[in-house]
């Protein structure tokens, strides 16, 4: 059986994704970081996220962000307020989050010597921060799985949303997040009609993006797509992988989901049929 394709370049899968004018309007603007990239993107985004070009679990990813904060007027020396020349003054403050930490600084250098110090001399990426959807006040993204059918066409099999940790700036089971059904997400923001259309929405998108994907990595069989909804509800791609966790969905009262995820994976070889069987044969012995 051929061996199943892994990319862990996110600027690669981003590059191949951008090749199609129609699914290039899903990327956020992304670009490979650099002080005047830093510097350009929090002019236009204020909020810019910078990680690493190879990672997951949201290993290494940290959010920056410029601040406009008003002072309070200056008053006279001898304490009357002159009208006339009473200004409120405008400061920039540039802050740096990651874990649970927020740092401020007065400068773009210094947030930029504060970034340098955590990269460590690694591709790191910086990317347009999109403003989440919340649950409970807590902001949240998708998981939108896309494999190889026994017969070699792509299908959306799963969904589910991620929502973030307290305090936490990624939404990654592996850093305290919680796992809820799309629907239950959709249904503080969105009425039923809208809900059913966006969530065929990202089963399109799922197909689309790993037929594109296909294209410069022929041997990929199984995709997973964060994918982040805004305020206005347009939906953005923050990243592939191309090893997606399967696992997680077997957390899910409906159990068919993950017996067909299961069904396509064997199909493709990334787990063995007998797997589950064996391993619970093991135990017993």
């Amino acid at each position: 059986m051929m061996k199943i394709q892994r990319v862990s370049s996110k600027w690669a899968k981003t590059n191949a994704i951008l090749l199609n004018p129609t699914l290039s309007n899903y990327i956020p603007d992304t670009r490979k970081y650099n002080f005047s990239t830093l510097v350009q993107m929090l002019a236009v985004h204020a909020t810019v996220y910078v990680k690493p070009d190879r990672g997951t679990y949201g290993s290494g990813v940290m959010r920056a962000e410029q601040r406009v904060v008003s002072l309070a007027p200056s008053i006279q020396a001898d304490g009357s307020e002159d009208h006339k020349a009473v200004r409120k003054e405008e400061k920039t403050m540039y802050i740096l989050r990651y874990n649970k930490t927020a740092q401020i600084f007065a400068s773009p250098q210094e947030l930029h010597e504060a970034i340098l110090g955590r990269t460590q001399g690694k591709f790191y990426l910086i990317q347009k921060g999109i403003d989440l959807l919340r649950h409970h006040d807590r902001p949240f993204d998708l998981r939108v799985l896309a494999q190889k059918t026994p017969v070699g066409i792509w299908e959306t099999t799963g969904m589910l949303g991620r929502v973030a940790a307290a305090q936490k700036i990624v939404t990654n089971y592996h850093n305290g997040g919680r796992i809820l059904q799309v629907n239950t997400l959709f249904k503080e923001h969105m009425n039923p009609s809208e809900s059913s259309t966006a969530i065929q929405q990202l089963k399109q998108l799922g197909v689309q993006i790993a037929g594109q994907l296909e294209l410069s990595y022929p041997g990929i069989k199984e995709i997973g797509l964060d994918v982040a909804l805004d305020q206005h509800h347009d939906m953005w791609l923050l990243e592939v992988n191309t090893l997606p966790s399967i696992i997680v969905f077997k957390l899910f009262p409906d159990k068919s989901i993950y017996r067909k995820i299961h069904r396509y994976a064997v199909a493709y070889g990334r787990v063995k049929k007998s797997e589950s069987t064996l391993s619970s044969r093991r135990k017993a012995l």
